[in-house]
C-alpha cells in the first residue's frame, strides 16, 4: 500500500515539474516578427510629352572665298610715277582709291591736239552752214531745175558735221587715255600681288597687279541628303551664320545667296552658296574673317509641324516606352522625321500627354508593372534646344 503512494507521488512530482518546464518555456519565447511584403516592381520616371513645332537647324561646312577677283592691266604706256601706301600684298584699299599713276605729259598734250582738232571742225561746220544758208536764199530766184544738192551745199555741210564727230571721237580717245594715267581701285580689295614699281616702263595690257574685292565674300558649302527635304522653299537673301572653328572663333551674320544648281559627281550633294558683307571689316568693328578661312555655316530650314523632342537614349529600334494608366510598360513604334544634337523630332507613333519613360528597368518587357518615382512627371518635353 505504501509503496503504491509512493509511486503516485512519483508521478505526480513528474506532471507538475513539466508543466511548470513547459510554462517557463512559453514564458521566455518571443513572439514571432511579422514580415512585411516587399515590393519588387523596379522605379522608373516619366514625362508628358507635349508637341511642338520647330524650325530644323541646318549646318555644314565651306571655305571663305573672294566673289570677284580682279588682274589688272595698264591700259596705256608709260612710266609709273607713284603708288598708294597699302598697294602691296596684304594691303587693304578703299573702292576709288589711286593704286598708281603713270607719267602723263604725252598724254595731255595729245588731248590739247584733239580739242584743237574739234574746235577747227566746228569752225568749219559753222562756216558751211553759213554759205547754205546763204544759198537757199539765192535759190528762190531761180528756176527749181536749176536748184541741186550741190548747189544747196548739202554734201559740204555734211562732209563738215563728219569731220566734226570724227575730231569729238579723238578728243574722247585723248581724255580716256588721260584718265587712264590713274589707275584707282575699282572696289574696296585685298591687294594679292604688285608687278610694278616706280619708275618702271609699262606698256599697254601688261600685268600691274592682282585684287580681290572684299566687299563680299562667298562660300560654298554641301548640303547633306538628309538634309536636302528641310532646306527652305526659297534660298534668295534667307539669314545665315558663319562660325570658325578656331581657339578664339569668330562669328559672322550671313545670307543665303542662290543654289548652284548641280548635283557634284563625286558627292552626289547639292551646293548652295552664303554670302558675307565687308568680311575684312573695313568698314566696321567686327572680326575680320579672312579668305581661305575654313567655316561652319548654319541658318534655319523648314518649319516642323506638331512634332515630338525625344533625347535619342530613348529611342531604340525605332520604338520608345510608355507608361499606360495601370502604370505598367508599352512599346510603342514611333517614326523619327529627323535627328539633331542628341534629340529625335518624331512625327508619328505618340500622342499629347503620353507618359514616356525616362529611366528604364534592366529588361524591359511589355506589361511589366512598375512602380513610379514621386513627382515623376512634373515636367514635359515640349520645348525646343
Amino acid at each position: 500500500m505504501k509503496s503504491n503512494w509512493i509511486k503516485f507521488a512519483i508521478f505526480l512530482a513528474i506532471l507538475v515539474g513539466g508543466f511548470g518546464i513547459m510554462k517557463g518555456i512559453e514564458a521566455t519565447e518571443k513572439e514571432p516578427e511579422k514580415k512585411e511584403e516587399v515590393d519588387t516592381r523596379p522605379s522608373v520616371s516619366f514625362q508628358r510629352l507635349n508637341a511642338m513645332d520647330h524650325k530644323v537647324s541646318i549646318s555644314s561646312f565651306g571655305e571663305v572665298q573672294a566673289l570677284e577677283k580682279t588682274t589688272l592691266s595698264a591700259q596705256v604706256s608709260g612710266e609709273v610715277e607713284s603708288w598708294h601706301p597699302n598697294f602691296v600684298a596684304g594691303g587693304l584699299v578703299k573702292r576709288g582709291d589711286v593704286l598708281l599713276t603713270i607719267e602723263k605729259e604725252a598724254y595731255e598734250a595729245a588731248l590739247l591736239q584733239a580739242e584743237a582738232q574739234v574746235t577747227l571742225a566746228e569752225a568749219s561746220l559753222i562756216e558751211e552752214q553759213a554759205r547754205q544758208q546763204v544759198a537757199i536764199k539765192e535759190s528762190r530766184n531761180l528756176p527749181a531745175n536749176q536748184v541741186s544738192d550741190l548747189y544747196l551745199r548739202k554734201p559740204q555741210v555734211l562732209n563738215a558735221q563728219a569731220q566734226l564727230k570724227s575730231a569729238q571721237a579723238r578728243y574722247r580717245i585723248a581724255q580716256r587715255d588721260l584718265n587712264n594715267c590713274v589707275v584707282r581701285a575699282p572696289y574696296d580689295a585685298l591687294v594679292i600681288s604688285r608687278e610694278i614699281g616706280t619708275g618702271q616702263f609699262v606698256t599697254v595690257g601688261m600685268k600691274v597687279a592682282e585684287i580681290n574685292s572684299i566687299e563680299v565674300a562667298e562660300i560654298i558649302f554641301p548640303v547633306a541628303g538628309f538634309d536636302s527635304p528641310f532646306l527652305p522653299a526659297v534660298i534668295d537673301n534667307n539669314p545665315a551664320m558663319v562660325k570658325t572653328k578656331e581657339l578664339v572663333s569668330i562669328s559672322r551674320e550671313a545670307h543665303l545667296q542662290r543654289d548652284l544648281g548641280v548635283v557634284n559627281q563625286a558627292t552626289r550633294m547639292n551646293h548652295l552658296v552664303i554670302r558675307v558683307d565687308d568680311p575684312y571689316s573695313l568698314n566696321s568693328k567686327l572680326p575680320p574673317l579672312k579668305f581661305g578661312t575654313y567655316v561652319e555655316v548654319s541658318f534655319e530650314g523648314k518649319e516642323l509641324k506638331s512634332v515630338f523632342k525625344v533625347p535619342q537614349t530613348l529611342v531604340n529600334n525605332r520604338k520608345v516606352w510608355l507608361l499606360d494608366e495601370n502604370d505598367q510598360l508599352q512599346s510603342h513604334a514611333v517614326e523619327v522625321i529627323r535627328q539633331e544634337d542628341s534629340y529625335f523630332y518624331i512625327s508619328s507613333g505618340l500622342k499629347e500627354n503620353d507618359k514616356l519613360v525616362m529611366t528604364l528597368p534592366e529588361y524591359p518587357q511589355n506589361g511589366m508593372a512598375v512602380k513610379v518615382i514621386a513627382n515623376s512627371g512634373a515636367n514635359s518635353i515640349s520645348t525646343g534646344k
